[in-house]
């Protein structure tokens, strides 16, 4: 049996997202690529590359790794590129995406022999965080004056418009791309692609994907451009659990149970949005499932199991591929969760284990 904790993909289900990728490229002509900042965990790439167009970055080791180890189109994006890095970024990159006018003007040179594209801010997305929002007040990420950007269309070829969060709504996701059309046509009919980012979740159950592929064709149509889609969740959600054992049982006014892991260092985004886990259970035995590092408000959630729950008992936290394995940490030194995968014929390959010697050395 494999120590717990460990982030488990498995194939089997990212192979339901991939057909669904599948259907989405064959119905409408777009290319998809996965957004490395959601999943970079390069272990199934092997898989994804064959669904998915490849892949782009927001860093030059995110970059770096989609060349290495995914391929196929590699799209390179920064908010703010270093003078450093410039050189390396093209090197590995088919395209790619300055953030800024004056960022672009910067590596004019440098970057003239690559296909170059611009960060648009439409001033609105689907976010429901301002923390997350591309569009928030102040906005660092991205140019909105056409004015401006009319300046530099001879020097690029395509925009980046990345404004949806989770969106699950085809009619919102319409009624938007609807508004950039109208506000930014006359610039989309000189370029010769335009990635319209990730957040749209097309994966979901439910979503109405033809009728996605039928409109986005339509853009494509109306405008000559190569649409490109960039899923991080919509690629891997539903693909992969954090499992982990609980430690102990104690009650302090509810019923509390102990893992071996932590949602400080495991499962970030779930503190970061103040979002519960998932877990597949239902029952009448109601624990507040609890992480082991200091932080108080270290829970993964409260959830209602079949039986009582005992020292050594596993469970099983869904819905732990997206935002985990990209920013796990050595908050306490709490042992980093190994990776494995769950194979399609129900084996366990461990990719990854972390030790002592990996917290050690990440600090010194």
């Amino acid at each position: 049996m494999i120590q717990t904790p460990y982030y488990l993909i498995d194939r089997t289900r990212l192979a339901r997202n991939m057909a669904v990728m599948d259907e989405l490229r064959a119905a409408s002509g777009v290319k998809c690529l996965l957004a490395l900042k959601c999943f970079a965990t390069w272990g199934v790439f092997d898989q994804m590359r064959q669904h998915m167009d490849g892949t782009t970055s927001s860093s030059l080791y995110e970059l770096r790794l989609g060349r290495e180890k995914f391929g196929l189109e590699t799209h390179a994006y920064s908010v703010g590129w270093a003078d450093h890095e410039i050189a390396e970024a093209v090197g590995y990159a088919d395209k790619i995406i300055f953030n800024s006018i004056s960022q672009m003007e910067r590596f004019d040179n440098q970057s003239a022999q690559i296909a170059r594209g611009l960060r648009l801010n439409p001033r609105f997305s689907t976010s429901g965080f301002d923390l997350a929002d591309p569009a928030r007040q102040y906005s660092r990420l991205g140019e909105w004056d056409a004015t401006r950007i009319e300046r530099v269309m001879d020097r690029i070829s395509g925009f980046m418009i990345h404004y949806n969060c989770e969106n699950a709504d085809f009619d919102l996701f319409d009624r938007q791309l609807a508004r950039i059309e109208e506000e930014f046509g006359g610039l989309l009919k000189r370029l010769k692609w335009v990635s319209l980012g990730g957040g749209i979740h097309f994966t979901g159950d439910g979503y109405p994907v033809q009728k996605l592929a039928a409109r986005l064709k339509a853009f494509q149509d109306r405008f000559g451009v190569q649409v490109y889609l960039e899923p991080g969740e919509a690629a891997i959600t539903g693909a992969a659990s954090l499992e982990v054992t609980v430690l102990d049982i104690l009650n302090n006014g509810k019923d509390l149970a102990i893992v071996d892991s932590s949602v400080e260092a495991h499962m970030l985004d779930l503190l970061i949005y103040r979002q519960p886990g998932k877990m597949e259970t239902d029952g009448p035995y109601p624990y507040m499932v609890c992480g082991k590092s200091c932080l108080a408000g270290d829970v993964f959630g409260e959830f209602s199991f079949v039986n009582p729950l005992s020292v050594g008992d596993r469970l099983s936290i869904a819905d732990a591929a997206g935002y985990t394995m990209v920013k796990k940490n050595w908050f306490n030194g709490v042992k980093m969760p190994s990776i494995v995968i769950r194979e399609a014929d129900g084996s366990l390959t461990v990719a990854r284990e972390f030790g002592y010697a990996d917290y050690r050395d990440s600090l010194g």
